[in-house]
């Protein structure tokens, strides 16, 4: 009967129709039977052919046929990916017909895997042993750290948890939700960041989480220009999938199983309970982005709050960078990104052209899997006050005026009585918070820093 189906005897195996094709659960086991076998040993067809028909009995007809197809499209064996060579097979099993029996795996390969490509020069793990050695963890904590089936979702006791979580409202959108891993997960993010994805360089259109790169080089990109346009991304480190972070690291040579735990170390999914305790917005404008961001912490995601995810983030946004670089070259204008702030700059044609460059980049944003924030995009020309990332930009990078005056009359107050009492935001270590503020006016300019940094040295503090 021509285009039957499978019956299944007793024992489970399928016995085929005449003309039918194995059953997909047979076709998915021989696949991988055969992709271990062949990645099992010499990559030679004939030699392939002998461990394939030695993987399977009774041996198929169609192993030849199938093995002759595989090295037609692998020219190197695939080691890193057996997965992918699984599949694969198991299309070319489902392009076949046969009138026989379904044959049994009699004997499973063990291969080993290797490093594909390396782009950069990153750590050699070839497999999950040597990740766990890498990163000083037994396999058990390994698994436990990068739960990769997801159990951080349902987790109920804190103690069961991976991450600690806070959330800080937001005046203009949903709640910030902070995902602070546990000392020992956080170890190993650390490591993977300075020993592994710190070799690995971003756009250079990307100034944030950079080396060489900062807030005041991505300013200093759109200073002095006629019109600067601003736009913002909508939960940027939790609109990087688990996916996309996977693909960052088989770029970067790792094998398949490998890819896979490092991608659960470096994402998370926020549990259920902890969302669910989070108020809805009274604000009917706010509630999409509330569902949207609801949706983004439910699946595997950049957790903000983990050491890996602007390193990663950066990586995962590098085709959004090379786009949005290549469109605004076209224009004519200059790009960088921050973080989830893209800035434009240009001339006053900018201005008339505003409208269509908006959708341009609104389409490329959204193809590359991020949003526009529409609620944080702004245009400005050098008849007001531009600023990027709170830098003031018309002239050359600067601070803000006020804030200047604020920080100086602060200074000025603490070295004539009681500094402490000028701690309105009760900042734990106020001398420290004082030293980090000036040294940041100093790094953008130096002559106002001095300044500022000659008043603290008049402070008298107590003890």
């Amino acid at each position: 009967m021509r285009g039957g189906a499978h019956d299944e005897d007793q024992s489970g195996r399928g016995v085929a129709m005449l003309w039918g094709v194995y059953p997909e659960a047979k076709r998915n086991e021989l696949s991988r039977a055969l992709a271990f076998a062949l990645l099992a040993g010499e990559w030679d067809p004939d030699r392939a052919i002998g461990r394939a028909a030695e993987a399977l009995r009774p041996r198929p007809r169609w192993i030849a046929g199938v093995v002759t197809e595989v090295f037609a499209a692998y020219h190197r064996p695939p080691a890193d990916r057996p997965r992918e060579l699984t599949a694969f097979i198991a299309v070319l099993l489902g392009r076949r017909t046969t009138t026989r029996p379904a044959p049994d795996v009699h004997r499973w390969f063990l291969p080993e895997s290797a490093m594909g490509r390396m782009r950069w020069p990153v750590p050699e793990l070839a497999d999950p042993a040597a990740l766990g050695a890498f990163l000083d963890l037994d396999p058990g904590r390994l698994e436990w750290l990068s739960d990769t089936r997801g159990l951080e979702r349902t987790a109920t006791d804190e103690r069961l948890r991976n991450y600690r979580y806070v959330v800080r409202p937001r005046p203009w959108g949903p709640p910030r939700v902070i995902e602070a891993p546990k000392p020992r997960l956080k170890a190993a993010q650390r490591r993977l960041l300075h020993d592994l994805l710190d070799w690995i360089p971003a756009h250079p259109a990307a100034h944030g989480f950079t080396r060489g790169r900062s807030v005041l080089s991505h300013a200093r990109a759109h200073a002095g220009t006629h019109v600067v346009m601003r736009l913002d991304l909508e939960d940027f480190f939790a609109s990087v999938p688990a996916a996309r972070v996977y693909g960052v690291f088989r770029t970067c040579g790792y094998p398949e199983a490998v890819a896979h735990a490092l991608t659960g170390l470096a994402t998370n999914t926020v549990p259920a309970a902890v969302w669910a305790e989070l108020d809805r917005p009274g604000e009917p404008g706010l509630v999409g982005a509330h569902h949207r961001l609801g949706r983004r912490l439910a699946s595997a995601h950049l957790p903000q709050g983990a050491p890996t995810s602007p390193a990663l983030a950066n990586l995962a946004a590098f085709g959004l960078d090379r786009r949005l670089a290549g469109l605004a070259r076209v224009a004519g204008l200059a790009y960088t990104r921050y973080a989830d702030d893209l800035t434009f700059s240009g001339t006053a044609r900018l201005v008339r052209r505003a409208g269509d460059l908006r959708r341009a980049i609104r389409a490329i944003v959204e193809d590359e899997g991020f949003r526009v924030n529409e609620r944080k995009s702004t245009l400005t020309t050098r008849a007001g006050r531009q600023t990027v990332c709170g830098l003031v930009v018309n002239d050359r990078p600067n601070v803000n005026r006020r804030e200047y005056e604020t920080l100086k009359a602060i200074l000025h107050n603490a070295g004539r009585g009681d500094p402490e009492a000028q701690n309105r935001a009760v900042v734990p270590d106020f001398r420290a918070h004082l030293l980090g503020r000036i040294a940041w006016v100093e790094s953008v300019n130096p002559s106002h820093g001095a300044k500022l940094r000659s008043r603290y040295s008049q402070i008298t503090w107590p003890g």
